[in-house]
């Protein structure tokens, strides 16, 4: 059994149809919001790389130490995560 061209016709417009809408909201970010998104992505690698760090300091006793080191580690995740973000933006 074949199916009905016009259901086939239709069932190829719908997809074409919700792809152009994908694409158009993709387009149509806001400045702020983009700003915000990459922001928000660094501000919480180093809250996480900080937290980590001194939870194992209270856990292991090395009280400066592995904050300082998680710090930087969550800065750089950080900044590696913005960099992906804007280039993926750029597509």
């Amino acid at each position: 059994m074949s199916k009905d061209p016009f259901k086939t016709r239709l069932e190829i417009a719908k997809k074409k149809v919700s792809k152009r809408d994908l694409e158009n909201k993709k387009d149509n970010q806001s400045p702020i919001g983009t700003a915000f998104k990459l922001s928000t992505e660094l501000v919480s690698a180093v809250a996480v790389g900080t937290i980590i760090g001194f939870l194992l300091d209270k856990t292991f006793g090395t009280k400066p130490w592995l904050i300082l080191i998680f710090f930087f580690v969550g800065v750089v995740a950080g900044i590696i995560n913005v960099i992906k973000s804007a280039k993926r933006m750029q597509k």
